[in-house]
């Protein structure tokens, strides 16, 4: 199983972002959602990032808030999560997995049996939404003694950077969640972005990727040439999703082709 780092120095000899993708663990059911992901991997994505499905989402946007009633509906919770890693982890890549999470699942499952559990199963890393850096030794102290490669990722939402203090700080093998934004703007107005991207990696030597709002292959070119070190890309993922709900195979056949043609366009930036 590769680690974070293995994946983005390898990349930065290539001089091209990790492709990232997201997707809700569960949705919309325990099969279909596992299929997909599969399809996903086969697609060639560096690291895949998993949501585990939360009633109160607050972090999340309005697509993936209705992903994870999908999945809580259809039966899924943090155990049925550990299988799902497990069974993901026997068939498919070694890429590194990140999870997604919202504080008061891993609080309900027991702190540091979480951490062991999913490490156990193939976790990389874990993503805690809604815990801020300030907190942030409450994950991570038990986050590593299971082997983790970290507990908390440090974010900027809505073009509003963390400070410098923050960036240090951070616990993370990357900064996560630059320019989001309801509704994405033309490449030409990706310029105070790219500035944002500059001024992170200025204090920090974590590698700084790009989510929210990530919804074309060009849209992933222009993160790329502002100098981001990964593209993530949930929601329009999970969007396929639900405009498949009475075809999954066909959900899958168009992330996997989405997915290829985002792969192609951040490899020639």
């Amino acid at each position: 199983m590769k680690t974070y780092q293995q994946v983005f120095a390898e990349l930065k000899s290539q001089r091209r972002p990790a492709l990232i993708p997201f997707f809700v663990i569960g949705d919309p059911d325990y099969a279909t959602s596992l299929a997909i992901v599969k399809a996903a991997m086969d697609a060639g994505p560096d690291i895949l990032e998993l949501g585990i499905p939360f009633s109160d989402p607050i972090a999340d946007g309005p697509t993936i808030q209705k992903a994870d009633v999908r999945a809580i509906r259809s039966g899924m919770n943090t155990h049925k999560a550990l299988e799902f890693i497990r069974e993901l982890r026997a068939c498919r890549s070694d890429i590194p997995i990140g999870l997604l999470m919202y504080y008061n699942l891993i609080h309900q499952y027991g702190v540091e049996k979480f951490f062991r559990d999913f490490h156990d199963a193939g976790v990389n890393s874990v993503l805690v939404a809604d815990l801020s850096i300030d907190d942030a030794q409450e994950v991570v102290v038990p986050a590593r003694a299971a082997g983790l490669e970290h507990g908390l990722h440090g974010h900027a939402k809505h073009g509003a950077g963390p400070d410098e203090a923050d960036c240090r700080q951070n616990h993370g093998l990357h900064l996560y969640r630059l320019a989001a934004r309801r509704h994405w703007q033309p490449p030409g107005a990706f310029q105070h972005r790219g500035k944002l991207i500059a001024t992170l990696k200025s204090v920090t030597s974590v590698p700084v990727c790009v989510g929210f709002g990530v919804s074309t292959p060009e849209h992933a070119a222009t993160i790329a040439k502002a100098g981001a070190d990964g593209v993530i890309i949930g929601s329009r993922l999970v969007a396929m999703i639900e405009g498949s709900l009475d075809a999954p195979e066909r959900a899958s056949a168009e992330i996997t082709a989405f997915l290829r043609q985002v792969q192609a366009a951040v490899s020639v930036t």
